[in-house]
Formats: structure tokens, sequence, C-alpha cells
């Protein structure tokens, strides 16, 4: 459908302070996940028992990765959103809210009418104690009618980011972790009311985030294109996002599979290494989150580079958020190198899990600085929504990758392991990197 809305006003310039006012709202946001997952833990673990810790655990893990398949909404429609507000077309910024909203409305939809043959599924790949299982699907069974709002809250989350309304995501997030907290509180320790008390917690929180989320994109709603069913159901508009969705889709699974398949291997190690390891990619974990702000950034400000069709707008949105990104992973492998064991020991109190994370520990050194060229590209690649370079990108680094380990593995054992990680990363970075003249002649010519 032709777009009537003028263009933006030449002259946005981006900047270090533009750059940063995107970042660091997403690394405050980011800095405070863990805090959730670590109050229900501990809500749980005032009843004294082993059991409802593990079935929480357990339980959240297998819903969060249930919504983690649909994760590509965030990405392609951040992508996409950018695009549209950089050419100007104010009515498609506003109809892409609403076909976020509807495919992760259809998508929890689904989720709940397939619940019984999930968690089922779910169940086989990683058994429990029949105790721990059956306060799980409680848990979950509860938890899974908020399914709609939890994936929902993708598209929205990817459409604030692409219009650099990363404050909204961060009170979208400090509102939902603490709604959650203490509903955790007064239903677990105040009602007594156990694992059901820290589902129901988590299902309001996140129906009133989807809420709250609404209401921070009020500004849409003004538009009519929001409701403009002709235009949202455009067939090459939805044609578009289907493939920008499944390319990410494919890319995000084949990446899910190098580190469960490092999980897996080092697990047959032995359980030292096996909890050395997870101890180290907790590493791994604090490096993503920081760097996500200023991949988000690239996302936002390359989408919308691509959008005005500006080449030099989008090397220098490229460029900015890179040497931030860089900044960062500077200081996180400054930190890893000095204070690494005195993060493992707080992490651990085994000796033999500490002595091994520390003899792998120079990997995590190394790995923020090998990480960054492949974070960075995926934001930019994903702002400018070249999403089949990432999906091809990525098979040939996971190719890479299996090559590694079946060469490197037999001969430096968990060495050879973290080894073949970062030669994926690296690899990643090189391939995304020789594709990248290709983004800028395509945002000279779209």
């Amino acid at each position: 459908m032709a777009e009537t809305a003028a263009r933006p006003a030449p002259g946005q310039r981006v900047t270090h302070a533009r750059v940063l006012h995107v970042a660091l709202p997403i690394v405050l946001s980011n800095a405070t996940v863990p805090i959730l997952g670590a109050v229900d833990t501990a809500v749980v673990g005032q009843m004294g028992l082993a059991a409802p810790i593990g079935a929480v655990g357990l339980g959240a893990v297998i819903l969060t990765a249930l919504y983690w398949i649909f994760g590509f909404l965030r990405m392609g429609t951040t992508g996409l959103t950018a695009q549209a507000q950089g050419a100007g077309h104010q009515g498609e910024v506003a109809a892409m809210l609403t076909r976020a909203l509807m495919i992760g409305g259809l998508a929890g939809l689904g989720v709940i009418a397939l619940q019984f043959p999930l968690f089922w599924g779910a169940f086989l790949l990683a058994p429990a104690s029949a105790e721990v299982e059956g306060l799980a699907r409680d848990y979950m069974q509860i938890r899974v009618f908020s399914a709609p709002a939890a994936i929902a809250l993708y598209g929205l989350t990817g459409w604030l980011i692409a219009l650099e309304r990363t404050r909204a995501v961060l009170a979208l997030q400090v509102w939902m972790n603490g709604v959650n907290i203490l509903l955790d509180l007064w239903f677990v320790l105040g009602l007594g009311w156990g694992v059901e008390g820290v589902a129901i917690a988590t299902f309001l929180a996140e129906w009133s985030g989807l809420a709250l989320g609404l209401w921070l994109c009020r500004a849409a709603f003004a538009v009519p294109a929001w409701r403009d069913w002709t235009r949202i159901f455009d067939r090459p508009a939805l044609a578009r996002m289907m493939v920008v969705n499944t390319d990410i889709l494919i890319r995000s699974l084949l990446l899910q599979a190098i580190f469960l398949s490092f999980l897996f291997l080092g697990a047959g190690q032995g359980d030292v290494v096996l909890a050395a390891n997870q101890v180290l990619l907790q590493f791994l974990h604090i490096t993503a989150y920081a760097l996500d702000g200023f991949a988000f950034a690239a996302e936002a400000l390359v989408g919308q580079a691509m959008g005005a069709r500006d080449p030099g707008r989008l090397r220098r949105s490229a460029g900015l958020a890179s040497v931030w990104g860089g900044v960062s992973v500077i200081a996180m492998a400054l930190t890893f190198a000095v204070a690494g064991v005195a993060i493992i020991a707080v992490m651990t109190t085994s000796d033999p899990v500490r002595a091994a994370a520390a003899t792998y520990l120079p990997w995590m050194v190394a790995a923020p600085l090998l990480g960054l060229a492949p974070w960075m590209l995926d934001g930019i690649f994903i702002g400018a929504t070249r999403t089949r370079d990432m999906r091809n990108m990525m098979a040939i680094s996971a190719a890479i990758y299996a090559g590694c380990v079946v060469i490197l593995l037999p001969l430096m054992g968990n060495h050879g392991l973290w080894l073949s990680l970062l030669i994926s990363f690296l690899a990643r970075g090189v391939t995304l990197g020789l594709r990248y003249p290709a983004l800028e002649a395509a945002a000279a010519r779209s």
C-alpha cells in the first residue's frame, strides 16, 4: 500500500549521546532480570522444602524456552518498525504495532491450546521426581494463561526500541518485576499459597505489564492506521514480516543448538567440568546483558537510517554503537581478568569447581572481545532486516563450530570445547563483516 506520510526532516544527527540515550536504559533493564529469579527462589525457599524450589525453577525454564521460540517477534518488529520510522511512514509504524500484538496474542493462544502435549514433551526432555513434576505442572498450568501477554510483549518491546523509547522499556521491566516481587511476598509468605502463589504473581505481573505497555504506546492508537485492516493485512507487508521472522527464528535455533551442544558435551566430561562451565557461562550472560543495550541501539538507529536511505547515517550509527560496545567488552574482559577468581568464589563454594573454573577462566577473558563483532553485527543486520545474511552466516558458523568440536575436543578436552565456541563467535563476526558492504549498498538503493 502506498504511504502518503511525509518523510522525516533531515539532520537527525547520530551522536554519542543519542546512542547512550538508547542503550543505557536497556543495560539497566537487563540488570533487573536476575533479581526476579532470585526472589522467586527465595520465597519458595522459605517453605523449607526442596521440591517447591525445583518445581518453580523447572517450570520457569520450560515456559521461558517455549516463549523464547517467539523471540523473533522482538527483533523483527524492531527492524521493520525502525525502517518505517526512518522513511517517515507513520501509518506503517502504527500498523506494525497492531501486527506484532496480533501475532503475539495468537501465538500465546496457541501455546495455551497445546499446553498438554508441550508440557508432556518438556518433561520427557527434562525428567524430574514425581513430586517436583507435579508441583511444576501446577505452576505452569496457571502461568501459561499469561502466554498471550508475555509473547505480545516481545513485539511491543521491539516496537518501543525501534522508536528509541528504551526508557519506556526500562519502566515496563521495572513495573513487571516490582509487581511480581510484591505479589510473591504477599501470596507466598503472607497467604501461604506456595508454588501456585508464585505462578499467580507472574500471571498478574505479565498481564499488568501488557496493560502498561499498551498505555505507553497510546500515541500509536491516535493514528487511524493502527486499525486500518486493509493496511494491516497488506500481503507484501505480511510476507516481508514472515520472511524476516522466519530467518531470525532459524538463526536463533542454530545459535541455541550451539549452546545446548556445548552444555551436553561439557556434561560428558564429568560433574565438576559441567559445573565449572555453568559458572563461566554466567560471565557470558553478564557480557550479553551489557552488550544488548548497544546492539539494540544499533537496531533502532541503523533501521531508521535504512528507511531514510542514508548510508552515511547508517555507517555512523553502526560505528558509534560499536564503539560503545567495544568500551563495554574491554571493561568486561578487564574485570574478568582481575576479579574473575573472586567472582567464581562467590558463585560456588565447591573447591573442585572453583579450581576447574579458574583453569578455564582465560577463555572468558577472551570471550567478550571475540563476541563484540557478532553481537554488534547482529544488531546492525536486524535493523537493516538483512536477516537472510544472518541466517546463512549463522549456519556457516554452526558448521565451523561442529567441525572444531570434532577435532579439538578429543585433543584438548574442555579447553577444546571452549576454543570451538569462541571460534564460532569469530566465524560469525567475520562472515557478517564480509556482508556489511552489501548492507550499505542496499541502503543507498532501497
